[in-house]
């Protein structure tokens, strides 16, 4: 394992099937939830170095279905104490006690005004795709870190719909957790 130099990196980390999915067709996330809820085990220490967050509206409303709206099947509290930004064209509701803001159009200044925010911390891209995607294209992701599921779905939310070639990331690490593997990649 590589050691931990990652403070105030931008960071795409998410789960992903085998064949490169996100999400189902329909933005569910029951493929990987068969697994539990509690996450890998490395989730607690990166959290802990995040200090902003970004999502976009569908992962943010897939939050208030799923895990704390009236309808979630065992509600909890907003998961996160670092300031979230929402990335929506529409509007949304807000969590009550939640630092949150909803912003839109280019990633570029959202991105710069994290940055302040975060103090030093990283910036989780937690998703989705696209999203991530426009922070790619403006030169604003320093590591992709993706946990691969035992799973295939087929179709669905791709991991990151852009092509990235040339130059190739650059592989920084792999670790098996459990019953998933996690790769760690640079992005230049």
């Amino acid at each position: 394992m590589i050691a931990d130099n990652t403070a105030g990196r931008t960071q795409y980390y998410t789960a992903a099937t085998l064949d490169g999915f996100i999400a189902d067709p329909n933005h569910s996330l029951d493929w990987l939830f068969q697994f539990g809820v509690q996450g890998t085990e490395d989730f607690p220490s990166f959290l802990r170095d995040v200090g902003a967050v970004a999502m976009g509206s569908s992962t943010y409303e897939w939050i208030l279905r799923h895990l704390i709206g009236p309808n979630a099947k065992q509600a909890k509290p907003w998961p996160y104490s670092q300031p979230v930004w929402v990335f929506t064209t529409r509007s949304l509701p807000s969590v009550p006690g939640a630092d949150m803001r909803f912003v839109r159009g280019d990633v570029a200044p959202v991105h710069r005004a994290m940055r302040d925010a975060a103090a030093g911390k990283n910036i989780w891209l937690v998703g989705g795709g696209e999203l991530v995607g426009q922070f790619h294209d403006r030169g604003l992701v320093d590591e992709i870190i993706v946990t691969i599921a035992p799973v295939t779905l087929g179709a669905g939310k791709p991991l990151l719909p852009r092509a990235i070639t040339t130059p190739p990331l650059q592989l920084l690490d792999t670790r098996v957790l459990g019953p998933f593997v996690q790769l760690r990649y640079a992005v230049a």
